[in-house]
């Protein structure tokens, strides 16, 4: 059940937060005559600016991550100790069942059999629909975490003029080099854990 951190690199973070802005694609270069001198014409190129982010420190640090990791460690661990419960009451009612076999009669032992397939059956599907809910969990947290975090980065790369947000990892490295004067990491992180706590403070009152 432990797999919302994988899940978080391989979903989350493994859709790319590139993000190709068209208002700074506006910006490609125009030709403008000089002051003074209409012969001369001096051409303002604006450069491409191509930016990312660690999403190892993102998901080690940011918040709101944490918050989601540790409410889906609670519902895992609840449901991990209520299918172990569970198991171990019909475990006790099986070594109950072989104990008392020899005395039953032949429609006795059938009903019992019966009885602790079904119970059996049931367990099963109970596990079944625990892994399912905490994998639907996992889908929704996570696409939460994403939003937040593509939503940030699109005001913040506008405002700063970024025509790409890349993300780097050491662990899923798509991107084999990363120069660190281009890591914003930080600034990003500092700005996601300040809203955060914000929209925290908002819903407490």
């Amino acid at each position: 059940m432990n797999t919302y951190l994988s899940n978080f690199n391989k979903v989350a973070f493994g859709l790319a937060l590139a993000i190709g802005l068209a208002s700074c694609n506006q910006g490609a270069g125009s030709g403008t005559p000089a002051a003074g001198n209409d012969s001369t014409k001096v051409e303002v190129v604006k450069k491409e600016k191509i930016v990312y982010v660690n999403s190892d420190t993102l998901s080690e640090q940011y918040a709101y991550f944490k918050d989601i990791r540790t409410k889906l460690e609670a519902k895992a661990k609840k449901a991990q100790n209520d299918l172990q419960a569970k198991g171990q009451a019909f475990q006790r009612e099986v070594a109950e069942a072989e104990k008392n076999v020899a005395t039953m009669s032949a429609a006795e032992r059938q009903a019992t059999e019966e009885r602790l397939a079904r119970k059996q059956q049931e367990l099963a599907q109970l596990n079944q629909n625990a892994s399912n809910s905490l994998a639907q969990d996992e889908a929704t947290e996570f696409n939460a975490v994403y939003t937040a975090i593509t939503e940030y980065l699109k005001k913040h790369a506008e405002e700063k003029g970024y025509q790409f947000v890349l993300t780097y990892s050491k662990t899923n490295p798509a991107v084999l080099y990363a120069d660190p004067k281009l890591d914003i990491t930080t600034e990003v992180l500092t700005a996601l854990n300040k809203e955060y706590d914000a929209k925290k403070t908002t819903e407490k009152k």
